[in-house]
């Protein structure tokens, strides 16, 4: 039996593999031999082919605890390989995030970088602001809503991080950051929110209505014209009115736009902005949105005594 046995040295050779890692191996349970009669580790054809499979594993970079799973057929060679693939992915975008970071810091000027410093410091990664801006609207939404409905509102209000984000992304991803962590903006938020809870019947018919408004909207905003009165506004009036017991009047409107107050806030229009910014989209979900507020004033107010600056309204631009 023994004959047909390979030497440690014999194996090392016929598999390049260093004397010293196949005894590893062999010490850690990887490989398996038997004993000579002089106490020497002989290995059979089984533990050449498992010695080998081993090597190639180890040479894609995977590590021991992965090998030992494949070896005990616990998990398959493709399994282990995606999962060490998802987990590079997830280094290579903290790398990217750092390296945009440092270049955004490196490009800022000498009165500025103190400042920029302290602001990318706050965000260890993309993932990380990402989270704090789903909290940020977890908070301050008051009236319930379908698991489904916040998804998909989270998903237009919160950019992806993007893989490979440059310096000018990642400052906007910071500048959320340090929004979604302002006490005072997330107060007024709870408190528009709390008061339009106790007027509004059905939360998710409002929020149907308002995305009908604003994909009507879009392709005004994406032109750069500005806020005017027309069918898009009348879509987000009467989106308001079905569930605030309403009507479309001019006194409906001048309340409506009080009880919007807080969406037209500074912070929040550059909030939206940032999200443009970050996300690589002119025109997002709270651009549209802020068009038709706008809208809505310049139908209260024609005059256009307080007409909105077009850069304040989050659009192009």
């Amino acid at each position: 039996m023994l004959d047909e046995t390979l030497g440690i040295g014999d194996l090392a050779r016929l598999t390049g593999v260093p004397v010293r890692t196949i005894r590893f191996y062999c010490d850690e349970g990887i490989l398996d031999s038997v004993r000579s009669t002089g106490r020497h580790r002989r290995f059979d054809q089984a533990a050449v082919e498992r010695l080998g499979l081993v090597r190639r594993m180890r040479g894609l970079g995977l590590g021991l605890p992965s090998i030992r799973q494949v070896l005990a057929g616990e998990r398959s060679v493709a399994e282990v390989v995606a999962a060490e693939r998802a987990a590079l992915d997830v280094q290579l975008a903290d790398l990217a995030w750092r390296r945009a970071s440092l270049r955004a810091v490196e490009e800022a000027g000498p009165a500025d970088r103190a400042a920029r410093l302290e602001l990318l410091a706050a965000v260890e990664s993309g993932g990380a602001a990402r989270d704090a801006l789903i909290d940020f609207w977890r908070r301050t939404m008051v009236a319930p809503v379908s698991e489904a409905m916040l998804t998909a509102f989270v998903t237009m209000a919160v950019p992806e991080p993007p893989t490979d984000p440059t310096p000018p992304q990642v400052v906007a991803f910071a500048e959320l950051f340090a929004l979604a962590g302002d006490r005072a903006l997330t107060r007024v938020l709870l408190a528009m929110a709390r008061a339009n809870a106790e007027l509004i019947a059905d939360e998710a018919e409002l929020m149907n209505g308002i995305s009908e408004a604003c994909a009507l909207a879009r392709p005004m905003v994406k032109a750069g014209e500005p806020p005017r009165v027309g069918p898009e506004l009348d879509r987000f009036v009467g989106a308001h009115a079905s569930v605030r017991g309403g009507s479309d009047t001019p006194q409906f409107r001048g309340r409506l736009l009080a009880h919007v107050a807080a969406d037209r806030d500074p912070r929040m229009r550059r909030y939206w902005r940032l999200v443009a910014e970050a996300g690589g989209d002119p025109v997002t979900l709270g651009a549209s949105h802020l068009w038709l507020t706008d809208s809505l004033e310049r139908s209260v107010i024609p005059d256009g005594a307080a007409e909105a600056c077009p850069a304040d309204r989050g659009g192009p631009g």
